[in-house]
């Protein structure tokens, strides 16, 4: 099998490694980088379990090779919280109790990430519109929705804050 060099940043952490050319992103970031927040689920792209932040965008790692990752700019679940503590997403999930078994949990919070950057201030049907393609078996929705509105709320407190 046919190997290849990348580099890319994942955590704002450069990364070079030797890849296959048949090396799924997913099994990368968890096999070779220890990554294991994004998970494993149905391998079709239909769960969102794998969702990860890929050049400003969500994807759903399960979907790309690691090939097709060289000279990009990831960002996993692991990559959200900062020395000063839990990202506003990890303590809304935390807060608002929108997790159950937790499987589902990292892909939510990075596509819900990236929701808020794309949109601050979402009304509950856009989280709702913008998390359908990540399926929960667990929670029902209404504490996640909870989760990514106290996120949202927090995130807006502290730009105000830092504006004054």
């Amino acid at each position: 099998m046919a190997k290849h060099q990348i580099k890319l940043t994942v955590n704002g952490r450069a990364v070079e490694a030797l890849v296959e050319s048949r090396l799924l992103l997913i099994h990368f970031l968890r096999e070779q980088l220890g990554l294991t927040g994004a998970h494993v689920g149905c391998d079709t792209s239909h769960c969102g379990a794998c969702t990860v932040d890929f050049d400003g965008r969500s994807v759903k790692s399960c979907t790309l090779f690691a090939v097709q990752a060289d000279g990009a700019e990831i960002r996993t679940v692991e990559g959200l919280a900062s020395a000063d503590g839990l990202h506003p997403l990890q303590e809304g999930f935390m807060e608002a109790h929108g997790l159950q078994c937790g499987f589902c949990t990292p892909g939510m919070i990075m596509r819900s990430y990236r929701m808020l950057q794309e949109n601050p201030d979402p009304t509950d049907e856009e989280i709702r519109i913008g998390l359908s393609g990540n399926l929960c078996r667990c929670t029902g929705y209404q504490n996640v929705v909870k989760a990514v509105r106290y996120a949202a709320d927090k995130l807006a407190s502290q730009a105000k804050e830092a504006a004054e």
